[in-house]
């Protein structure tokens, strides 16, 4: 029965307690490989807590790969061993994407511009950004009528920023980081490109196959080499960086795009100890949308897990997706050796961000209106998504859609069993206002054809939702002359 000492635990909660208690258990070997963990409710009556503090601690460890579930005979500790006990792995403290396809035909143009839906796009929903909180934030910087809105920016940004944005990161996602790390930047595209301009054109890029196109793109812009490296179920293959003799891996483990998949931690330690075998590998950790994460707390970074002894992740993210996309405001964490290789090589370029919206985004952070708009966002996307699925699973398509649901970010995963190819399937939709791509199309080179889509449902309204099942129905459920 696992043991634990709950007057240890300081300011966390009994659920965050018992799920760091038992990763530690596991990485230090007291719990083994494959063992079989208690019932929910049998360790529950043995801590003398309660039995749903004990599922969604169970949950949370699922979610990120320590323990796994079989049917009718319990939950079990996933095999890690092979990687050997870690030393102290114990916290410090508790995109849209653009294809590469030709260009749309005037009629094909005509019928996008009467869309019911763009399941393609994944940009945000602007009526809910508060304007208004924004406005008021804006006019508490320019009253202070400080010299430092005049000044000229530090090359890695506004100093106030840079803090605001750690000690966020700290209080939601456990991340102990110095503002000297941090770098601001217009949008993650910028981002990527001083990357390459940090590491040289000589270094060799692996990017996620399938995956988010523009990564490969920028990367390519920019001089360096860049490799498509397969995927399976637990996220980026790591005999295939060795076989590329990759140097600089590119992944978004909190959830993957397109699958959705959530990198467990027995593939999270093999990535990083792939990087700890020399001292030119390193790891861009993007983590995209993982702020909308609608089941259990968010997933430990990379950047912050004990298995990063040797600081080899950059970690990436951006204001795009809580925000707006026209704010261009991203960030990254360098590790701390890197920093002066930073300055050294970057540091005669100005901050591309304008040291006014810094401003106005550092107070909107620091007086906990992020927070708070985070929260309504979570709530606002969580309705839209049960919504929408609730609707595909009770619509006359119904026996022909499978959902595959991750129960995080802006988009799932559909697949439409009929007897048309998905590129049927995809211009029967087109033609009745349902701009959707398939799985297929972020695959790098040729791949098998599937039936599966990605729905990006961020951009649609709820009042819509009726109109979309209707257009979607009418395009699959009654005969078409150009249908085969």
């Amino acid at each position: 029965m696992i043991t634990i000492d709950f007057s240890q635990r300081n300011k966390l909660g009994l659920c965050e307690f018992l799920i760091e208690s038992i990763k530690n258990q596991i990485l230090n070997g007291i719990l083994t490989s494959d063992e079989k963990l208690p019932s929910k409710r049998s360790l529950a009556q043995h801590l003398g807590i309660s039995v749903i503090t004990v599922q969604n601690a169970y949950g949370q460890l699922i979610s990120e790969g320590y323990i796994y579930s079989l049917e009718k005979k319990g939950f079990y500790v996933t095999n890690i061993s092979f990687l050997g006990r870690q030393q102290n792995p114990q916290k410090k403290s508790p995109q849209t994407h653009i294809l590469q396809n030709e260009e749309p035909s005037h009629s094909t143009t005509q019928k996008q511009n009467h869309l019911v839906a763009d399941f393609s796009n994944n940009s945000t929903n602007g009526k809910k950004f508060p304007f208004t909180l924004w406005a008021k934030t804006m006019r508490s910087v320019l009253n202070r009528q400080d010299q430092t809105l005049l000044e000229r920016i530090d090359t890695m940004g506004v100093p106030a920023l840079r803090k605001a944005i750690c000690n966020h990161l700290r209080d939601f996602r456990n991340m102990n980081v110095d503002p000297e790390q941090l770098v601001i930047g217009a949008g993650t595209e910028y981002l990527f490109s001083i990357i390459v301009q940090l590491f040289g054109q000589n270094q060799v890029f692996a990017v996620e196959n399938p995956g988010y196109h523009k990564i490969a793109s920028i990367i390519n812009l920019n001089g360096a080499k860049c490799i498509p490296t397969p995927i399976d179920d637990q996220g980026i293959i790591i005999k295939q960086l060795d076989q590329n003799k990759a140097q600089v891996v590119h992944v978004s483990p909190a959830h993957h795009f397109p699958t959705g998949i959530v990198m467990p931690i027995r593939r999270r330690m093999e990535l990083l100890e792939w990087a700890s075998q020399s001292s030119d590998r390193y790891i861009i950790e993007d983590d995209y949308d993982s702020e909308f994460r609608f089941n259990g707390k968010p997933l430990q970074t990379l950047l912050s897990s004990g298995s990063n002894k040797d600081n080899k992740v950059i970690f990436v993210n951006t204001f795009s997706k809580t925000l707006s996309p026209s704010f261009r405001i991203s960030y990254m964490i360098l590790p701390m050796q890197l920093v002066p290789v930073f300055k050294q090589k970057i540091g005669f370029y100005s901050c591309p961000v304008s040291a006014f919206e810094q401003w106005t985004l550092a107070e909107f952070i620091q007086s906990g209106s992020y927070e708070k708009h985070i929260n309504r966002m979570k709530n606002f996307y969580r309705s839209i998504r049960n919504e929408l699925i609730t609707s595909l699973q009770n619509c006359k398509l119904s026996s022909l859609i499978k959902i595959h649901e991750q129960e995080a970010g802006l988009h799932f995963l559909m697949t439409i069993n009929n007897e048309l190819s998905g590129d049927q399937i995809k211009q029967q939709l087109l033609e009745h206002g349902i701009k959707i791509n398939l799985l297929s199309d972020y695959f790098y080179g040729q791949t098998t054809q599937s039936n599966t889509f990605i729905v990006n449902y961020s951009g649609i309204q709820k009042e819509n939702i009726s109109s979309i099942i209707q257009a979607m129905e009418d395009a699959l459920l009654k005969p078409h002359a150009n249908s085969v």
